[in-house]
């Protein structure tokens, strides 16, 4: 559980500090105020894919224990992976926007693997939340909680 927290708290603070990025390099360089780039899709990407997304995790970790799952460990390192790629391409194109420059089938190339990585992580989540799932719960339609005797 602390991975996910600070693998979470990480990306808030790079989150974060990508949208003050992307504010500061498009005013350094002038570029016009509401004309795209993907440069401000980073920001939104780390907060939510690395943010949001690994605290939902945390909670499903604290109510299901997915890291009993040997799949889970794949899933952390598959997923993570796929969002600082993804995050990196988003920042690396935009940057080229700014400046003026294009930018080549490499960086989409690299980023179609980032999300790839992203898709496959998000498989692993499930195949791990479905072997936890059914490891909680002995007889079919009954919720692990309600097996436990109440004192």
């Amino acid at each position: 559980m602390h991975k996910l927290f600070y693998a979470a708290f990480f990306y808030m603070l790079v989150g974060v500090a990508s949208g003050l990025f992307y504010r500061e390099f498009t005013k350094m360089n002038d570029f016009p105020e509401g004309q795209f780039t993907q440069l401000g899709l980073a920001h939104t990407h780390l907060l939510t894919l690395g943010f949001i997304v690994l605290l939902i995790v945390l909670l499903l970790e604290k109510v299901f224990t997915l890291s009993r799952s040997k799949l889970f460990a794949w899933f952390f390192w598959v997923y993570n992976a796929g969002v600082v790629l993804t995050s990196a391409m988003l920042i690396t194109h935009g940057m080229l926007t700014v400046v003026g420059e294009e930018s080549g089938g490499m960086i989409a190339g690299i980023a179609g693997l980032g999300h790839i990585l992203l898709t496959a992580g998000m498989i692993l989540l499930f195949l791990a939340l479905r072997t936890a799932l059914r490891a909680g719960s002995s007889a079919p339609g009954i919720p692990a909680a309600a097996e436990a005797p109440t004192a």
